[in-house]
């Protein structure tokens, strides 16, 4: 089924029509991905202003700079969506792709780690009753 939007468009995917940003040959081992990953997913998505990740040591950036926007904009996203859409689990695990790919990034004190038996803030909030 993934073949069906792609044809005429010249792509030769392989392992049934899965292409490498997806699959363990297009991600990079320390996050993100590698070279022939972005390459694929701008074959498949043209027009796509996809690039390297900015890895860079943030000292090293220029404030207010190209490469210093992008790794600003990237890692408050990223950020969010490790607070809001991963599991207590998947956050607190060093090998998650999120947590690598932050890293990749040099991002390394996103959030404050909570205590293994605790609660996130906002299921402490009680409902308003209605009335």
């Amino acid at each position: 089924m993934g073949d069906i939007s792609l044809r005429g468009r010249g792509i030769a995917l392989k392992n049934g029509g899965t292409p490498a940003w997806q699959r363990k040959e297009g991600k990079n081992p320390s996050g993100g991905l590698n070279r022939k990953g972005i390459a694929s997913y701008r074959r498949q998505h043209p027009g796509s202003k996809l690039s390297m990740a900015v890895t860079t040591k943030p000292s090293k950036l220029k404030k207010g700079s190209k490469a210093a926007n992008r790794r600003k904009s990237f890692c408050a996203r990223m950020s969010g969506m490790k607070r809001r859409l991963t599991s207590a689990k998947t956050a607190r695990d060093p090998n998650s792709r999120i947590n690598k790919s932050l890293r990749k990034w040099n991002r390394r004190s996103t959030l404050p780690q909570l205590p293994p038996n605790s609660t996130p803030r906002f299921t402490d909030v009680k409902p308003v009753p209605s009335g």
